[in-house]
């Protein structure tokens, strides 16, 4: 497994980052279990979650099987970089989401309290908030930070300006602000080029891309399925619609004698500003073909013919529409 440091910060990081928002909903605690005993095996010690995954309100139905599975000792806690989020609805009352310093207290006690630790490696902001100026924010985790409940802070789903907004305001404070960034990122959507990718870049922000197959759209999804993600009608008439494209696509994954799902990650992984790709097995078989993607060299030819088939934004802001 290759590491590599979270952002500017010291923390290392596997190159991959398990994510488990399936964990509860679509897999069963005793497979979630087996799928993160097999990714400390393969070497992946970035475990990414949030409080609201499960989808069952308040519950935090994800974190407490994570927490379950970190009780059965083994050092399983101390080897894994745990990341979870706070923003999003716990409870029905007004102060049980977004990012007041209240909510951002209480939920990160209750995460505790189900990953069944005493701290998170890196506690990220779901989604910005509009109403909370960033003064509080920063007192609240910063607070957090001495408490030794969270080591480092990240963000989910920002703007560029978002980013540079947290950073100076971090500045002012005189701490470190943001280690990373997570955005949806992936060769089929490649918005984020224009202002988040520079803005990590320039304040040192580890990239983090979720949805790295597009919903498994980048997947291989013209094999025909009966159940699962590519059966959803939805995906289906994304399918169809993108279509040509899919078949120039997996014509050329074919070509290179790789699975397409590989190439989409690999090519992730050989973009400057990224730190781990997430990816969300269902399955043992998902989990173990994705470590594929780290051994995997795509030729300056290959790079060239994947942005002709998934052309980005042009570059990053101003000079992608204007001069």
């Amino acid at each position: 497994m290759q590491y590599v440091h979270l952002g500017r910060s010291g923390l290392k990081v596997s190159r991959l980052c398990l994510g488990t928002m399936n964990f509860g909903p679509q897999t069963s605690e005793s497979d979630s279990f087996a799928l993160m005993d097999r990714a400390l095996e393969q070497g992946i010690n970035f475990f990414d979650t949030a409080d609201v995954y499960g989808w069952k309100l308040g519950e935090g139905w994800t974190e407490q099987i994570i927490g379950r599975w970190f009780a059965q000792g083994g050092g399983r806690r101390g080897k894994v970089v745990l990341a979870t989020k706070v923003f999003g609805r716990m409870g029905d009352w007004p102060n049980q989401s977004r990012l007041s310093a209240r909510h951002i207290k209480q939920a990160c006690e209750a995460s505790l309290r189900r990953l069944q630790t005493d701290w998170i490696d890196l506690y990220q902001m779901h989604h910005v908030d509009r109403g909370t100026p960033w003064e509080e924010i920063w007192q609240a985790m910063e607070q957090l930070v001495r408490e030794g409940k969270v080591l480092y802070v990240g963000s989910s789903n920002f703007a560029g300006w978002h980013l540079a907004q947290a950073q100076e305001a971090a500045r002012n404070r005189n701490s470190l602000g943001l280690v990373s960034e997570q955005s949806l990122y992936n060769l089929n959507e490649r918005t984020i080029e224009l202002e988040v990718v520079p803005a990590c870049e320039a304040y040192g922000i580890g990239l983090i891309p979720w949805s790295p197959l597009g919903r498994g759209l980048l997947a291989g999804v013209l094999q025909p399925v009966d159940s699962g993600r590519r059966a959803d009608e939805d995906l289906k008439k994304e399918i169809a619609k993108s279509r040509p494209k899919l078949e120039a696509y997996e014509a050329l994954c074919s070509g290179l004698g790789e699975r397409p799902a590989d190439v989409a990650l690999a090519w992730l992984l050989h973009q400057k500003a990224v730190t781990a790709p997430i990816i969300g097995p269902r399955t043992m078989e998902q989990l173990n073909g994705a470590m594929r993607a780290l051994t995997l060299t795509l030729s300056q030819e290959t790079m060239k013919q994947l942005d002709d088939l998934f052309p980005g934004p042009g570059g990053t802001a101003p000079e992608a529409y204007a001069w």
